[in-house]
């Protein structure tokens, strides 16, 4: 058995179930120690941004580190942003970075570089291997790194030599160390806020939107009047029929504010205090009323649920929550499509327990605001901004949970970034339906524009936003990579479109003019 040999087998040992990779000639002995191992499922993708961003979506879903095997440094550099992402949801990944051996290093080969210098800009812990027999050790110690609560990003580095050398031997699998919790006088002290509030929140994030978290602060809201808003860019909310609904705080600043405005007590789970995504001339950054006083309950180590229930508890809320979504159809309004219409259309067919992973950008906020009554579901958000997440995040969640249908809203400018993902769905017959929302530009973009003060911008400004010279054909690139689509622009179409593609199983693409 060679380095690379135990390394993988020990990786299992751990649970680990994926492994999503873009691998180079230093990576050849994993790769064959990956087909060694039929407990991890080895995904296939055609650029760095795809293997990370799936990474994300799986461990979205599954609170668990996917495996990543990226092409030393440059590989591992191309999936950065991704990994900024999964880095601001706060979620598990393991990065595995193949390196040239190491008594090549010193001949200062081509693809040489600083793979620790890249790492630190998002990985909260990195290693390297001494020797073939730490190389296992390496890696496990980079899995536990990452299993610490709620989930971190993470990178171990595996020279060549390490993975093709003979090792021996055992490595005992880490144990992941408990969340942390608050202080009982850190408890009573926000539920005293919350009591004595005129007008108190809830601003959660993490873990405090799965259900389970929601219920609790269901009975936190039910005992004293408090208002439940999260994050506008959060990992992943549990929402629908008989789930606790919450407020989305607004994107824009100014309307985040005016959100905000006339909150007294502000108790923060599971997030930071919430400020404005971008700086703006004359806008407020930082968005918590003036006067207001804000209870932050621990960082995003301290358990949010555990939180939640204890907080429940020490105010003597019901046990049980009465105040739940309720199922609502939404009459179609025939015509040309618009974000409303779209939103109702997915709204009314959701299937139970789907996946939604949105990166709509302007029309996705209205497919978001009409599901909130739609069948129980998952929404997952862009959480760090860097956009071509979307489509391989689907693609993670469709490996982690392959018995929910996956719904990838996406807009048209952020889908060029990681289209390769499309090549994936069809290679692993994932069930992802691919929406994607095409108005022709950035649209975003045209807004913000407006918004930092530019009031006539000439044609090379207007020229960087648009999509339309040449025009996408959005199902010709699906045809090609092997994917059914159909392109609509009625609502009608988009309505039948929907039900066949709710129906069946398997990935397809359906283009949404609007």
């Amino acid at each position: 058995m060679n380095g690379a040999d135990l390394l993988i087998k020990k990786l299992a040992d751990a649970g680990v179930s994926a492994c999503f990779a873009n691998p180079g000639t230093s990576e050849m002995q994993l790769v064959a120690a990956l087909d060694k191992e039929p407990r991890i499922r080895a995904v296939l993708g055609l650029f760095e941004g795809v293997v990370t961003g799936a990474a994300d979506g799986f461990a979205r879903m599954t609170d668990t580190p996917a495996l990543t095997l990226l092409h030393l440094g440059p590989g591992y550099a191309n999936g950065i942003a991704n990994l900024h992402n999964a880095s601001r949801a706060r979620v598990p990944v393991l990065n595995m970075i193949g390196d040239h051996a190491t008594h090549h290093l010193e001949l200062d080969a081509p693809l040489t570089s600083d793979i620790d210098g890249l790492t630190s800009a998002v990985c909260a812990w990195t290693g390297m291997s001494t020797s073939p027999g730490d190389l296992p050790e390496v890696g496990l110690k980079a899995w536990q790194a990452s299993m610490e609560y709620p989930g971190n990003v993470t990178a171990f580095v595996a020279p060549a030599n390490h993975a093709w050398d003979p090792a021996g031997g055992d490595v005992d699998i880490p144990d992941i160390p408990a969340p942390k919790t608050l202080s009982d006088d850190e408890i009573i002290e926000a539920a005293e806020a919350l009591k004595n509030s005129d007008s108190a929140a809830l601003f959660m994030g993490g873990h405090a939107l799965r259900e389970s978290g929601l219920i609790q602060a269901g009975r936190i809201s039910e005992a004293t009047g408090a208002r439940l808003i999260t994050e506008t860019f959060f990992t992943r909310q549990q929402r629908g029929v008989g789930r606790v609904e919450t407020e989305r705080l607004p994107y824009f600043g100014e309307m985040a504010a005016e959100h905000l405005k006339g909150l007294d007590t502000l108790v923060i789970v599971g997030s930071k205090p919430p400020v404005s995504f971008f700086a703006y001339p004359g806008k407020p950054g930082w968005l918590s009323p003036e006067g207001a006083s804000l209870l932050q309950m621990g960082d995003h180590s301290v358990d949010a649920i555990d939180t939640l229930t204890r907080i429940a508890n020490a105010l003597g809320a019901p046990e049980q929550v009465t105040k739940v979504a309720q199922r609502v159809e939404h009459a179609l309004e025939i015509g040309p499509i618009n974000a409303v219409e779209l939103g109702k259309v997915i709204a009314n067919r959701l299937p139970e327990n789907a996946i939604v992973v949105d990166e709509g950008a302007t029309n996705g906020l209205g497919a978001f605001l009409m599901t909130g009554n739609a069948a129980p579901h998952d929404w997952l958000t862009l959480t760090g901004g860097a956009i071509g997440a979307g489509l391989p995040m689907a693609v993670g969640a469709a490996i982690a949970c392959p018995d929910q249908k996956v719904i990838g809203l996406e807009a048209d400018g952020s889908a060029m970034y990681t289209v390769q993902a499309l090549w994936t769905m069809v290679r692993e017959d994932l069930d992802v339906t691919v929406l994607i929302l095409n108005n022709g530009s950035y649209a975003i973009l045209n807004i913000e524009l407006a918004r930092v003060g530019v009031e006539k911008p000439g044609p090379t400004a207007l020229s960087l936003l648009d999509l339309t010279n040449p025009a996408i054909q959005w199902t010709d690139i699906a045809k090609g990579m092997g994917m059914a689509a159909v392109r609509v622009d009625t609502v009608e179409a988009l309505d039948r479109a929907m039900a066949e593609a709710m129906a069946e199983k398997g990935p397809r693409l359906i283009e949404v003019i609007l």
